[in-house]
């Protein structure tokens, strides 16, 4: 058996926060505190890496030493005129006397050995205490009861904390002592506890070595996909989420489930995002550059959008060009090969070839100008998608740009114009409202089996004006039953492919 003294040398915290924003707000007050004594605590830091590494003689600290049963003193001290003068020798200076409490305190070492790399060295030739019968560790004042319960802990794997705040404290210190076990009880606990983004932003903003821990990675991860659930439509809460500090925009940006209108608004909200919280140029290029860059799926962007990337001074244009190179050799791909690199994205931490839940479909668009103005938009639904249409639902295509005007597809399940059954329609409208007329000649067809290939379905000319649109009640001429069964032929690999063409004819 040996014995533990603990000094413990900053101001008391009086009683324990009992909330997470109490939690957070001492945390910060105490940061605050550190930096006002900085010669305090460096010196104190100081003799902390020398004890571990080479531990002076010392009368004030944790001491281990082997006697069975010991009385627990509490000594109350300032530091003497020879301890004054050491710390001056070693080049530190402290200008003010810093109250000194010494805790005795019965342990075992082979207990705390078995638990945490931290007490195996100090126990074992890998530092000088092991050769001491007194052991000296300091901590703060404010870490007293986290320690005495980490301390318990390892003795009966229970702990007395049960208030989030007591939580955190023993989890700040299990990772300072290296108690792993306890870092996965105190996870686990705090993940059994109603999550609230308060919480979830606080557990994302723990120290970095903490953060880094395998035992917290679960609670990191349940505070991620709160924010991620809590926030999945960003246009509904953007105050709120315009708001989260970093770690908590990433959670949210992270997510496959975003509920936006495309890519392009993702894109748009990060440079809203980051132009305010970082209005100084350089430091916004930077955590563009290697935080929030990485999480906008250049891919799924219109290729209007990645021209704007590319004068963006906003990134580094070095960056940018690789980004805008990469999506556009994405979208010249074949679908299987688009699938093939999303689907090894599956568990990665950034998926930028994985297709969001956006409002708006993604289409493929292929530009002409001779001999007439043209483009030919592709649509691509899966079967679940248009199982979601039925009975009265559309799903609308992204923008695209013809003669200067804004197009859209929508796909619908609706009634036939006598209202006997359900069909699948298809629409093409105008985005411009107003007095604008336009007139288009289109074509829609759709690949179907055996052969695969796309087969016109209807074509015409239409005369557009804004907020218009034509198109077709029932596109296959058949029953929405029909339509989706699961022999039908319009869908390959659950895959419906669509297809319009439009020419402006002078």
């Amino acid at each position: 058996m040996k014995q533990l003294n603990g000094d413990l040398f900053t101001k008391s915290d009086g009683d324990s926060c009992t909330r997470i924003a109490d939690w957070a707000r001492n945390r910060k007050r105490r940061r605050e505190e550190i930096k006002k004594e900085n010669a305090v605590d460096l010196l104190m830091q100081r003799e902390e890496q020398i004890l571990n590494c080479n531990m002076p003689d010392a009368e004030d600290g944790i001491a281990y030493e082997n006697q069975d049963e010991e009385a627990v003193a509490m000594i109350e001290e300032s530091p003497s005129g020879d301890e004054a003068a050491q710390n001056n020798d070693s080049s530190w200076s402290m200008e003010c006397s810093t109250v000194i409490r010494v805790k005795t305190i019965h342990i075992s070492s082979p207990i705390l050995a078995a638990k945490s790399p931290f007490f195996y060295k100090l126990f074992s030739n890998g530092m000088r205490e092991s050769e001491q019968r007194h052991v000296t560790i300091r901590i703060h004042a404010s870490e007293e009861a986290a320690l005495m319960d980490l301390l318990n802990f390892m003795y009966s794997n229970t702990l007395s904390a049960t208030m989030p705040s007591a939580l955190l404290d023993v989890l700040m210190a299990a990772d300072k002592f290296e108690v792993a076990s306890c870092m996965r009880y105190c996870s686990q606990l705090l993940r059994n506890l109603p999550m609230t983004c308060e919480s979830a932003l606080l557990y994302l903003d723990l120290p970095s070595s903490v953060l880094m821990a395998e035992a917290v990675q679960p609670l990191t991860d349940a505070a991620k996909q709160f924010l991620a659930a809590r926030y999945k439509d960003i246009t509904k809460f953007q105050e709120e989420v315009l708001n989260l500090p970093l770690a908590g925009i990433e959670a949210v940006l992270s997510s496959d489930d975003l509920q936006i209108a495309s890519e392009d608004a993702v894109y748009d909200f990060v440079l809203k995002w980051a132009r305010t919280h970082y209005p100084k140029p350089e430091e916004r290029r930077e955590v563009l550059g290697t935080r929030l860059g990485r999480l906008i799926r250049f891919p799924y962007m219109t290729c209007r959008k990645l021209k704007k990337v590319l004068t963006c001074n906003d990134f580094d244009p070095e960056l940018a060009s690789k980004v805008v190179l990469e999506a556009l050799f994405f979208k010249a791909d074949a679908p299987y090969r688009q699938r093939s690199l999303a689907a090894e994205e599956a568990n990665a931490s950034y998926r930028r070839f994985v297709e969001r839940a956006y409002k708006y479909r993604p289409v493929k668009v292929v530009e002409f100008e001779l001999p007439h103005q043209q483009c030919i938009v592709y649509l691509d639904l899966k079967r679940e998608e248009c199982a979601h249409l039925f009975p009265a639902a559309r799903v609308y295509s992204q923008a695209f740009h013809l003669g200067g005007q804004g197009f859209f597809l929508s796909a619908h399940c609706n009634m036939d114009q006598q209202s006997l059954f359900h069909c699948f329609g298809l629409f093409l409208g105008m985005q411009e409202k107003g007095s604008v007329s336009f007139a288009v000649d289109y074509e829609f067809a759709a690949r179907s089996k055996p052969t695969e290939d796309y087969v016109s379905k209807y074509k015409g000319n239409y005369t557009f004006t804004g907020g218009k649109a034509v198109g077709y009640r029932n596109l296959f001429a058949i029953r929405w039953e029909e339509f989706m069964a699961e022999d039908s032929i319009y869908f390959i690999n659950g895959i419906l492919h669509l297809k319009a063409e439009l020419t402006i004819r002078q």
